[in-house]
C-alpha cells in the first residue's frame, strides 16, 4: 500500500502536477537544467559509430513506459532475419545473452528479463538478445546473420549511427528533465529523433481481454502504472503496485487476493511471462498498438537508403 502511494505521488509530480507540486518540482530544478545540460553535450559532442547495417531504435524521452513493446513487436514483425537487442531490463543475468535466435526460445525470463522474453515470445521469425553492451550486442548480432537491428530503448545510446524512432504520451503537463520531471533529456531533444510519435495522435493503445473474473486484484511490475487505468474493465477491487521489472512472489500475492476476496489477479503481458508456473487464476489486459502504414514506409525507406548506401561503398 505504502509502495502505491508513493508510485501515484511520483507519477503525479512527473505527469500531472498539482499547484502544490509545483514547490518540488522549483526545489529541484536547478539539478534538472544540470543535468539537462549535461545529458544534450552528451548527444552533441559524442562521435557516432556506423556498424554497416540498418540499425532502427524505439525509444522515449521519459522515465517509465511509452508503449516501446508493443511498438517494437509491430515493427520487427515486418522484418524476417531481424534481431532485436535490449537492455533487458530486470533480469537476474549479466553479460550478453541470446534469448532466442528465430523464434527459439534459449534461455528464462530471470536471465532475460521481462520485456526481452515478452519481445521473443512475439517474434518467430526474428532472433533477440539481452546485452548491457549494445555495440558489442550489434557486433554479435551482425555476424551471426541479422539483415537488420532494432534496438530497444536506444535513444540514450547516441555512440551508435541509427533511424530514431521516438514514441511520448501526449500531454505531459511537468517538461523538466530529472529529477523535477520525467524527461531524460531536454524536450526539445525530440528534434534529434527521425519521428517523433504521440500517442492517441500517431499511435493509438487497444485492448483486449483474457480470462476476466467478477472480482480481480490488478497486480502489475510497469513504469507509470496508472496509465492502466483506462482500459481496466469492470470488476478490479484493489491494485498491487510492484518496482518496474520487479519478479513476483505468488505466495505474496496470494495472501493479498486474500484479504480483498479476489477471484482472480489481472496483469499485463509484460507481466504475465514471469508468472509460467503460478497456479494462481489469471486475467490478463493485452495492450496493443495501431498506427499509419505510413510508418512503415519511413522505416523501408531508410533500410533502403541505407541499403543503396552500402552499395556505393562497395
Amino acid at each position: 500500500m505504502i509502495k502505491t502511494k508513493i508510485t501515484a505521488f511520483i507519477e503525479r509530480v512527473f505527469y500531472s502536477p498539482n499547484i502544490f507540486d509545483y514547490f518540488l518540482i522549483i526545489i529541484l530544478s536547478p539539478l534538472s537544467l544540470i543535468y539537462g545540460t549535461i545529458m544534450l553535450f552528451r548527444r552533441l559532442f559524442t562521435p557516432k559509430k556506423d556498424f554497416f547495417i540498418p540499425i532502427i531504435s524505439v525509444g522515449n524521452l521519459i522515465v517509465g513506459g511509452s508503449g516501446k513493446t508493443p511498438f517494437l513487436i509491430a515493427i520487427a514483425s515486418r522484418y524476417p532475419k531481424s534481431c532485436i537487442i535490449s537492455r533487458g531490463y530486470g533480469r537476474k543475468s549479466k553479460g550478453l545473452i541470446w534469448v532466442s535466435q528465430e523464434g527459439k526460445i534459449l534461455t528464462d525470463v530471470t536471465s532475460s528479463g521481462d520485456e526481452a522474453m515478452l519481445i521473443a515470445q512475439n517474434l518467430p521469425q526474428s532472433s533477440v538478445i539481452v546485452s548491457e553492451d549494445r555495440q558489442k550486442a550489434i557486433i554479435e548480432a551482425k555476424n551471426s546473420g541479422a539483415k537488420v537491428i532494432f534496438l530497444d530503448d536506444g535513444f540514450n545510446k547516441v555512440a551508435i549511427n541509427k533511424f530514431e524512432i521516438l514514441l511520448s504520451p501526449k500531454n505531459i503537463k511537468n517538461p523538466l528533465p530529472f529529477p523535477a520531471g520525467a524527461f531524460r533529456e531536454f524536450a526539445f531533444s525530440k528534434s534529434f529523433s527521425n519521428l517523433f510519435l504521440v500517442e492517441d495522435t500517431d499511435f493509438k493503445r487497444e485492448v483486449e481481454y483474457e480470462n476476466l473474473s467478477s472480482s480481480m486484484l490488478l497486480v502489475t511490475a510497469i513504469a507509470n502504472p496508472s496509465r492502466l487505468d483506462k482500459f481496466l474493465p469492470h470488476g478490479v477491487v484493489d491494485r498491487y503496485y510492484l518496482s518496474d521489472h520487479e519478479f513476483f512472489d505468488e505466495q505474496d500475492i496470494l495472501e493479498k487476493m486474500k484479504k480483498v476476496d479476489a477471484t482472480s489477479i489481472l496483469v499485463t503481458q509484460k507481466d504475465r511471462v514471469k508468472m509460467e508456473h503460478f497456479k494462481l487464476p489469471i486475467s490478463q489486459i493485452k495492450l496493443k498498438l495501431s498506427f499509419s502504414n505510413s510508418i512503415f514506409d519511413e522505416i523501408d525507406n531508410y533500410i533502403k537508403r541505407y541499403g543503396s548506401k552500402l552499395e556505393k561503398k562497395n
